[in-house]
């Protein structure tokens, strides 16, 4: 945006302020586009410097981003009084109910005894070890209602491989 500044005469006020002034001499109620906005700036000031069209977009942007215009149907127009404030990306926070007069806020106590630290607690070096448990019998596999058990069936070798010399 330096070279903006730089690069355009000293006689020219801002854009956005060239674009606030061609919004309320066109006064179309369903707005101006950019190609109107332009020409109205073009006409009045005479030469605009050079890379006149992308400061435009840039400027026109900004603006509809930072609330400052409406761009509805591909219009660029000024907010009424009455339009909501833009709000920001996000979940907005929650309403806050207002205290009866004369009360005030709780203050949180302390909890009592000493604080814990956070996080899982370390292990104790002096406990005994806990007992392994005993794993469950290898029995026949359970069959199921189809009268297959479960899984994938073994892999089964037919015959081993013979030695080739020896056939």
């Amino acid at each position: 945006m330096a070279t903006q500044e730089l690069n355009k005469p000293p006689s020219l006020p801002s854009y956005p302020q060239m674009i606030m002034e061609a919004l309320d001499e066109l006064k179309q109620a369903e707005g101006a586009n950019k190609s109107s906005i332009s020409n109205y700036m073009e006409s009045k000031y005479g030469e605009m410097p050079p890379g006149h069209a992308e400061f435009l977009t840039h400027h026109l942007t900004r603006m509809k981003e930072g609330g400052e215009l409406l761009f509805v149907k591909n219009n660029y127009l000024k907010p009424g009084p009455d339009a909501p404030l833009k709000r920001g990306r996000g979940r907005p926070p929650k309403a806050k109910e207002p205290l009866p007069s004369g009360a005030t806020t709780p203050t949180p106590a302390p909890a009592p005894g000493p604080t814990r630290p956070r996080g899982r607690p370390r292990k104790d070096p002096n406990a005994p070890p806990a007992p392994k448990k005993p794993k469950p019998q290898a029995g026949p596999p359970s069959i199921s209602k189809t009268g297959r058990p479960r899984g994938r069936p073994r892999k089964v070798n037919p015959h081993p491989l013979q030695n080739v010399a020896e056939v």
